[in-house]
Order: structure tokens, then C-alpha cells, then sequence
């Protein structure tokens, strides 16, 4: 019996770039796509959760994590997000089309449940790169699923996010101990080594796409600004 066809639920213009954005829909199954070449779907949702519990374990302990997600997507980051955070956190998620906010109070409700409305979320539709450089030591994470990763897809501006004004900003915007953790489609050597030369230390993690034990792996950093050292002040020369 032969797959139903991808049927077209909703498209919308990418600031910046000429290809559109497509929702479609296949059964239960969604996607996200630019023009012919899949951003995400709803079937492999593992490295997006793993992009979130990964560095939120990681914040065990601390009082009153501040987050912010580069990227709503189908909201698996998010969502993963909001389970592995106790209830003081706060999450801030940067959305650049409006339509995909639409989608999910929408279309991909489902997949979203509840957490748009979570208290602790915060929706707003801007580019990423205004929330980083909004100002120093603001977050305890910056969780990126941008583009495609380093190698973008869709449009040049988000290129900055990765680049050496990029990490230098995101090194500003975190907390001491803080992580930029950075999902890709695929391995970036250069990449890797550019976080290193910024200041941070680096995990890199293979993730199933599927969150099993086949399927495709995409790749995510995480690049933690290490603890300030502690500041003494000059205690003078004896009288």
C-alpha cells in the first residue's frame, strides 16, 4: 500500500531569504521544511530533547535558571526543557516567524501541550541575536537549534550567531559556568575548534536523531564559559 501524499497545511515567508517555509502533513507525521529540504519533523525529536536535558542536568542545584532558546520549532526543546527545570526557572524562547508560533497554537498544538501557557515560558518573536546581546551575565543557558546549525540553510543573519562575533557575544550573555549548548545537522571541526579559541570549554555529543539505537546522528555542543575567578580586593601594605 503506497504512503498518503504530503499534503501543504500552511507556508510562510523566512525574513531575509527567498525560499519559503512549508508545513505539510503526512498522517500523524509533520514536517517543516524550506522550500524541498526538511528542517524538522515531528517523527525524530531526540538530539532537540537532548539539547535541553543535557545542559539542564547540568544546572542541577542552581537557584532560578535563566534560559533562552534560539528556535520554538515543533517545541521538543522546549518541552524537554520545562521537565528537566523546577518551578523557578525561567525560559525565554526567541522566535523569528511569527507563523511558526501560529503553527503551534495550531496545527501542531498536539505536540505542544501545555507548555506555551507554562508560567515560566516566555514566547517572543524576535531574532535570537537581540535576546543575546540584550545584555551581560543574563542567562544561565543559551540553547541554539538555528539554521540548521553552522551551516545554515535559510538565511545569512543567523551565519552571525556562529561566527566569532557570535560566541563572543554569547560569552557576554552568560553567567559564570554558564553553557551555549549548539545543535547541528551534521560535525563541524572549524566550528568546534572556534568555541575552544572564545573561551569555552567543550562537550561534543552524537545523538540518534530518533532518540534510538539507529537512525541518523546530529550533533550537539555544549561550550561552557568557565567560573570567573573570585576577586580579592588590594588589602595594602602594612603600616
Amino acid at each position: 500500500m503506497s504512503s498518503p501524499p504530503w499534503v501543504l497545511c500552511d507556508t510562510s515567508i523566512i525574513p531575509g531569504s527567498s525560499a519559503p517555509l512549508n508545513l505539510l502533513r503526512q498522517g500523524d507525521a509533520y514536517s517543516i521544511q524550506v522550500g524541498k529540504a526538511e528542517l524538522m519533523t515531528n517523527l525524530d525529536r531526540g538530539s532537540e530533547q537532548a539539547l535541553a536535558t543535557i545542559p539542564c542536568e547540568r544546572l542541577a542545584g542552581r537557584a532560578a535558571p535563566r534560559i533562552l532558546i534560539g528556535g520554538l520549532g515543533m517545541g521538543f526543546t522546549l518541552r524537554a526543557a520545562l521537565s528537566a527545570l523546577g518551578p523557578d526557572a525561567k525560559i525565554v524562547v526567541a522566535e523569528l516567524i511569527p507563523a511558526v508560533v501560529a503553527w503551534a497554537r495550531g496545527p501542531l498544538a498536539h505536540l505542544f501541550g501545555d507548555s506555551l501557557d507554562d508560567p515560566r515560558v516566555e514566547i517572543v518573536e524576535t531574532d535570537v541575536n537581540r535576546l543575546i546581546q540584550s545584555g551581560p551575565e543574563r542567562f544561565d543557558a543559551i540553547l541554539l537549534d538555528v539554521d540548521n546549525g553552522p551551516s545554515g540553510m535559510t538565511r545569512r543573519e543567523n551565519d552571525r550567531l556562529y561566527d566569532a562575533w557570535g560566541l563572543k557575544r554569547a560569552h557576554y550573555a552568560l553567567r559564570s559556568d554558564g553553557i551555549l549548548a549548539v545543535w547541528s545537522g551534521k560535525p563541524d571541526r572549524r566550528f568546534k575548534a572556534r568555541l575552544r579559541l572564545h573561551g569555552f570549554a567543550v562537550d561534543e555529543f552524537r545523538i540518534r536523531a530518533n532518540g534510538g539505537a539507529d537512525g541518523p546522528r546530529h550533533v550537539l555542543w555544549m561550550a561552557t564559559r568557565p567560573v570567573a575567578p573570585l576577586r580579592f580586593a588590594s588589602l595594602g601594605s602594612r603600616p
